[in-house]
């Protein structure tokens, strides 16, 4: 799969030659109107990537269900707006049904692949939550069965963080349901003790990450947003962590350290700030060590941040502007609009997307973004830290 962040380091999906990894920030402060970007952003998705024409697969890192799930997750912002006559919770059924109907071609999850890119676990999820259906949620619960195989994938895209996700996003449907709830707070409970029990340092492909989607950063933010009781038991590793940062304000992107290269949210300080942002109140002692580390991170994102692959949450200026604040968040977005993209095409600077429809390598995730500048939310990443 020629997907960015399922290569190792970058090194297989690194930027051309010809095309530089980022281009100054020189320009004036700048921001666009968050809520016509949105409405741009949501018609193109849906005129140029209609739920027939997005090839089935990915969870929701990419594919149908990714769309999905943003438009699921828009209606509940937004639950009287509209694209082309039909109401976001409309559109994000007709992409589950593209979806489902290749269902047979899904096989299922297994040890190295059971995080939010299995298409099965990630379906499921949503129906347990859409339908509040109880025998759904016990179907993904017995897929801990997969997740506690020795070999199994530690880590947020493929692994066992991921499915930490997919059971926090089903817990918040089921509140009120009391054996429902134990059932998922036994199976969250089992897979981090899994996690926690593998061997240190986590590794994914033979090295040691560090970054969001698939390191020590990701999993840890994983496991505490899940059940914060395991923050003491994780912070020695979080402070060590910290302490990998470059001078630079950059983080490697797998240990020991390479290159200072990468500033993107799959690897690099984009995604560390942002974890660390989400879980910081978890860490009281480590507070002011945090503040430093985002501030060195932020100035470096602004500096370095502004990509030339195509905008998205994974490896794209989206992300990176989700990492920062005020109105350098509302800068970096500027450079994200149908407009920008098209101009960063025709000047040779764009490095196109391989899921151009997807929620965390393309249009999908620009709306993402754009609808958290409209509403003010807080700067969070569908499908990681926003629950």
């Amino acid at each position: 799969m020629s997907k960015e962040a399922a290569a190792p380091d970058n090194e297989a999906a690194a930027a051309p030659p010809s095309i530089p990894r980022y281009f100054r920030n020189d320009a004036e402060l700048s921001r666009r109107e968050p809520h016509k970007q949105l409405i741009a952003s949501l018609n193109r998705l849906t005129d140029d990537y209609p739920p027939h024409r997005v090839p089935p697969g990915g969870g929701l890192y990419y594919g149908p269900i990714s769309i999905a799930y943003l438009l699921y997750a828009l209606h509940k912002i937004y639950p009287d707006l509209t694209i082309a006559d039909f109401p976001l919770n409309t559109w994000s059924a007709a992409y589950i049904e593209q979806a489902q109907a290749n269902i047979k071609d899904f096989p299922g999850p297994k040890p190295s692949k059971c995080g939010v890119t299995d298409d099965i676990m990630s379906l499921l999820a949503l129906y347990a939550v859409t339908a509040k259906d109880r025998d759904t949620v016990k179907e993904l619960c017995d897929f801990a069965a997969v997740t506690i195989e020795p070999d199994a994938s530690n880590e947020w895209l493929y692994g066992r963080a991921g499915y930490l996700y997919l059971l926090r996003l089903v817990r918040g449907a089921f509140v009120d349901d009391e054996d429902t709830i134990e059932l998922i707070e036994d199976t969250t409970d089992e897979v981090i003790e899994n996690i926690m029990e593998s061997s240190r340092p986590w590794k994914w492909h033979s090295k040691a990450y560090v970054g969001a989607v698939h390191g020590a950063i990701g999993i840890i933010t994983q496991i505490v947003l899940t059940d914060p009781s395991w923050a003491p038991k994780v912070e020695a590793e979080l402070g060590a962590l910290l302490s990998y940062q470059y001078d630079s304000g950059n983080f490697p992107s797998s240990l020991p350290p390479g290159r200072d290269r990468l500033v993107q949210f799959c690897h690099g300080a984009p995604g560390v700030v942002a974890s660390l942002i989400s879980i910081q109140k978890y860490f009281p002692s480590l507070k002011e060590r945090i503040d430093k580390v985002v501030d060195k991170g932020r100035k470096c994102i602004w500096e370095r941040g502004l990509l030339t692959k195509e905008p998205c949450l994974c490896h794209g200026i989206s992300g990176n502007a989700l990492a920062l604040d005020g109105k350098q968040f509302e800068h970096f977005l500027t450079y994200t609009t149908g407009h920008e993209v098209k101009s960063m095409g025709k000047d040779g600077m764009l490095e196109k997307s391989d899921d151009p429809s997807a929620l965390w390598c393309g249009e999908a995730g620009r709306a993402w973004a754009w609808a958290i500048a409209d509403k003010g939310l807080e700067k969070r990443f569908l499908g990681y830290n926003d629950i």
